[in-house]
């Protein structure tokens, strides 16, 4: 099927530029004993994904949500729920994304209704100590951490333990009051697409100091200092989210909007980096932080024109969603 006028004389396109990202629904039958959900029965719908709430009449406590597989894989089988409970057998509805994946046909995303692609998210407030809680390293290790406000604790479907935020965003490195001794933290996770990332923050040598990265996570496996300190050290999320798509020069931006406001926001744009990604390099989609701090209910919405290396005759993935990520272990 042709994407938008001009291919109709190009014939259909062969390519995955799709965000490999969309919403996802089951209807199934279970029961929780503590935080083990067992599912007898899939009823309808999409398969069972990790970090999917699950509610019903027999599902007592709000929010509620799956952190891991068990037997269970996407079907019948256990699972592991985030809050402890006792819930009979009933009909429970789950609800979330689709697992991360690799970028996926067009009909999922880009590609089909035109060259305009509509970022719309609803981002939490940003809290500075929600991926580790204060902590004085003695010395150069991985730091201990904690999902607070608005960070899940899951394990994806490969088995890694990781913290997930509510959406892609930078994270920063905040120091408590005293002398302190300057240490790089390394933040090594996922994108939103599951590609493994990495960055490297200098926390300063001054004291009461936030340092804000670069790079918008989307799930965290570990913080890792060089060096001790001699004061405190808490690690959270900030207002800086991440593009789904590569946005490497802001003509590209049609439109802004944000707070149920007509008007172009004047936010802060940083265009995709397009070199090698390292530790220190910038997003390679490009982030964009609001005039005021997000809080879980203003809406951004940011309508980006593609050029004909996104989507369309001549796409690439490069060109839809940018370099490669620094690959780190």
């Amino acid at each position: 099927m042709p994407q938008f006028s001009d291919d109709l004389f190009l014939g259909p396109v062969a390519g995955y530029q799709g965000t490999g990202i969309y919403p996802s629904s089951t209807t199934f039958t279970g029961s929780i004993a503590t935080t083990t959900l067992t599912v007898t029965a899939m009823l309808s719908g999409d398969p069972i994904v990790v970090g999917m709430y699950v509610s019903g009449a027999n599902v007592a406590t709000a929010n509620t949500y799956i952190t891991a597989f068990g037997t269970g894989t996407g079907g019948t089988g256990t699972y592991t729920v985030s809050t402890s409970q006792t819930a009979a057998s009933a009909t429970i509805v789950g609800s979330g994304n689709a697992l991360l994946g690799d970028p996926s046909p067009m009909s999922l995303g880009i590609g089909p209704l035109g060259r305009i692609y509509v970022w719309d998210v609803v981002p939490l407030a940003s809290v500075t100590n929600n991926i580790a809680a204060s902590q004085t390293p003695v010395g150069a290790g991985a730091l201990t951490l904690t999902a607070g406000t608005g960070v899940k604790s899951i394990t994806r479907a490969d088995g890694v333990a990781v913290l997930q935020l509510d959406c892609p965003r930078a994270l920063s490195v905040t120091t408590g009051t005293g002398t302190t001794v300057s240490s790089t933290f390394t933040i090594v996770g996922y994108d939103i697409y599951g590609q493994q990332m990495s960055e490297a923050i200098a926390s300063g040598a001054v004291a009461s100091t936030t340092t804000n990265g670069k790079k918008a996570f989307y799930q965290i496996t570990s913080v890792t200092g060089t060096g001790g300190t001699t004061s405190t050290i808490v690690v959270g999320t900030t207002q800086l989210l991440g593009f789904p798509i590569r946005v490497f020069d802001g003509g590209y931006i049609a439109h802004v909007g944000y707070n149920n406001s007509f008007a172009i926001d004047s936010g802060t744009l940083a265009v995709a980096s397009q070199v090698a990604a390292t530790t220190t390099t910038g997003d390679v989609r490009g982030t964009f932080s609001p005039s005021t701090a997000p809080d879980g209910v203003k809406r951004l919405i940011v309508a980006v024109v593609l050029p004909a290396i996104a989507v369309g005759p001549n796409a690439t993935r490069t060109g839809a969603f940018g370099v490669n990520q620094n690959l780190v272990s």
